[in-house]
């Protein structure tokens, strides 16, 4: 099934409200993938600004499921929240900002993992590999909810790594740099999800062995052939735009 009709199926079966003994955890969970959906295939624009009581006329929902579908989109950074003013979705970085970010994710991150490697617990260490083992199982998916869903899980992969250094500053500051990058990722980036993969477990890997400075190594290193990644993608985008 094509994602116009993933999204076009979970907006039918929404125009009722909530039906008898669906739970209002799996009804926020329907409303976050058809949210997801828009936003991948651009019916949501960057930029733009998106509101609970037009989304859940929409959606024929009430505003429960609505707002904590955008709580979750919130916490990962595919919606902000700004006060007075509803929710907007963050705007598409340019290249010169994805430099910035791109030069301070080299500051921070190998940090990060250093720190990881030293103080990460067996539980997190754990929980680093089971997201490996996730976008394992998304990495041959197809469409964009099959990327958006490896999205996701790459940016909780690195936050984990964060968390686990257990500087509060660090993660916060990389959560706002991920927010920019992760929504860019979703709406552009169709091709790269294995590349990363074994780049990821060579962290992990480090991590494990308690070994801090082969995990900033291989963090570093997976940062920069990342950039250039994404570099590629601002090509083809910019040659898409020249060429229409």
């Amino acid at each position: 099934m094509d994602d116009e009709a993933t999204i076009a199926r979970g907006r039918g079966a929404m125009t009722d409200g909530t039906p008898p003994g669906r739970s209002r955890g799996r009804l926020a969970d329907e409303v976050y993938d058809t949210l997801l959906g828009q936003l991948m295939s651009l019916r949501i624009e960057p930029g733009s600004r998106v509101t609970i009581d037009v989304l859940a006329r929409e959606l024929g929902v009430s505003q429960t499921p609505i707002r904590d579908a955008l709580n979750r989109m919130e916490a990962e950074g595919l919606v902000v929240r700004v006060p007075h003013a509803g929710y907007h979705i963050p705007p598409q970085i340019t290249r010169q900002r994805f430099e910035d970010m791109l030069e301070l994710r080299l500051l921070l991150e190998p940090a990060a993992a250093r720190r990881s490697a030293e103080r990460a617990s067996l539980q997190q260490v754990a929980d680093l590999r089971r997201l490996l083992e996730e976008m394992a199982e998304l990495e041959g998916g197809t469409g964009l909810m099959a990327y958006g869903a490896f999205g996701l899980r790459d940016a909780a992969f690195h936050d984990l790594v964060a968390l686990s250094a257990e500087n509060q500053l660090i993660r916060e500051a990389l959560a706002r740099l991920h927010a920019h990058v992760h929504l860019f990722r979703v709406l552009h980036d169709t091709q790269v999800t294995h590349l990363a993969m074994a780049e990821h477990e060579e962290v992990v890997a480090a991590i494990a062995a308690r070994d801090p400075d082969a995990a900033a190594y291989a963090m570093r290193r997976h940062i920069l052939l990342s950039g250039e990644r994404f570099r590629r993608l601002f090509d083809e985008i910019k040659g898409s735009d020249g060429m229409a």
